[in-house]
């Protein structure tokens, strides 16, 4: 649906576990940066999100670990729209060691909207289509 957003980060020693790679939960928190700066590419800051009284929580989580990376390294995460329901959306992530490109997870997140009660609200309309053009 959606182009994919590149982000690239390098991995810090605190996101290393005692065999000397990164984490397997540090890939669930690179997806999230990728997100956080898809929303802001396309001008939709999560604060925007939550000054309309919405949040995104994620209501499911997939990751394939394929590869390792490890201190030091860089790394480019894209993250691109897939699916946009009613109320959920959903993202694919993608992430690799640079410069060689070296595929080391992909995955998706799933986000359902939310009013600040927690109660599921369908996406708005101007929403929608910025998230589907993005």
């Amino acid at each position: 649906m959606g182009s994919w957003h590149e982000q690239r980060l390098r991995v810090r020693y605190e996101e290393t576990d005692t065999m000397q790679v990164v984490y397997y939960g540090k890939y669930l928190t690179w997806m999230e940066v990728g997100r956080v700066g898809l929303f802001r590419d396309i001008g939709l800051s999560y604060r925007d999100w939550e000054s309309r009284g919405l949040a995104i929580p994620v209501v499911q989580a997939h990751a394939d670990y394929l590869s390792s990376a490890r201190f030091d390294d860089e790394i480019l995460v894209k993250t691109r729209v897939s699916t946009i329901g009613k109320t959920s959306i959903k993202f694919e992530n993608e992430i690799y060691k640079i410069p060689e490109m070296l595929l080391l997870c992909k995955g998706h997140t799933v986000h359902a909207l939310v009013s600040s009660k927690g109660k599921p609200l369908p996406f708005p309309a101007d929403v929608k289509s910025e998230l589907i053009s993005s």
